[in-house]
């Protein structure tokens, strides 16, 4: 072959003769070509611009581009020792590497091979596996998710399919490589009008939403429920009221508070006729607790253990009442 030795090196710059590779301006006289190749630049740049400077690792699919040699353009994913097989370069180490660093490392190595003139190369992430954002807790579907571009926390609650009925309105986000640096924020009740807490979130993120405290209303009571709270303050009256009242066979003065300590299942007795007629003071409940209000003689019969009136719970609706 005319002008081609037979070194390997040269051999493959032969193949590639006809591709612009040590030249990457469109030639002088064809102007659509330089500007259809400027606006395409102009497109990549916008949408690199939100994905810069990203730390990649195993897993990560990444987009590879060469301006104006688009016939070296390609996707490889970051294998677990860490590198990306290219075209002409072959394999070429990146884990660990930011973004803006790879490319560095990638022009390099097209120049000293003589493979291209001043290199331009870009990275465009497409996966980063590595750099995933992780969210547990009380959402729809926890698990891992892409942190393609800035991503705050409201984003990523959307993507894990809002909160649940159970969910409390704390949340904790911790980083990876810095557990301790620790950011704790309240939600507030209505995400699309108070968006002070919608913080940036970063790649490597963990999200934990937390599970709020439910208080339970069971026995002879209109609508025996759970009742979703915070840490405002739940009394026996507001939870009955919650609850639709009493019934007119309720036995007010055996109500009782069922609570779990650490040495099992407490009763606490309440008087409710006289807190209902502001002759005791009404009882403030915690999260946790399960108020129980039996009906007639016979009624109670039928509930004479904490354990029968407690298994009553599983049997109630979750209502998200944030009193």
């Amino acid at each position: 072959m005319p002008g081609c030795s037979f070194l390997v090196r040269s051999v493959v710059v032969c193949v590639f003769a006809s591709l612009p590779l040590l030249g990457q301006t469109p030639v002088s006289g064809d102007a659509s070509s330089a500007a259809a190749a400027t606006e395409s630049s102009s497109q990549k740049s916008t949408r690199l611009l939100a994905n810069s400077n990203i730390k990649l690792g195993v897993g990560d699919l990444i987009e590879v581009s060469v301006f104006g040699v688009p016939d070296l353009n390609t996707k490889a994913r970051v294998s677990s020792a860490g590198d990306v097989y290219l075209p002409l370069v072959d394999y070429v180490h990146v884990g660990d590497l930011t973004t803006d660093e790879a490319q560095e490392v990638i022009q390099k190595r097209l120049e000293e091979g003589g493979f291209v003139r001043n290199p331009h190369v870009t990275i465009f992430v497409d996966e980063s596996a590595s750099q995933a954002i992780t969210m547990v807790g009380e959402v729809a579907r926890p698990g891992t998710y892409p942190a393609i571009g800035e991503r705050h926390l409201y984003d990523l609650l959307s993507m894990a399919g809002g909160l649940t009925d159970r969910a409390g309105r704390n949340v904790i986000i911790t980083h990876r490589g810095d557990p301790d640096q620790k950011v704790e924020l309240q939600l507030p009740q209505n995400l699309a009008e108070d968006t002070r807490n919608n913080i940036e979130v970063r790649p490597g993120d963990t999200i934990i939403v937390s599970r709020a405290g439910i208080v339970y209303v069971v026995g002879d009571v209109q609508r025996p429920s759970g009742f979703v709270i915070e840490d405002s303050s739940l009394t026996v009256l507001k939870a009955l009221a919650l609850a639709g009242g009493s019934t007119r066979t309720s036995a007010l003065n055996k109500t009782k508070i069922l609570r779990q300590t650490p040495n099992g299942v407490q009763e606490i007795s309440v008087p409710l006729s006289k807190v209902m007629h502001a002759k005791a003071p009404d009882v403030a409940l915690v999260k946790g607790d399960v108020l129980f209000i039996p009906g007639s003689s016979a009624k109670a019969a039928g509930y004479r253990t904490a354990d029968a009136a407690m298994s009553l719970t599983t049997a109630v609706g979750i209502l998200a009442v944030h009193p």
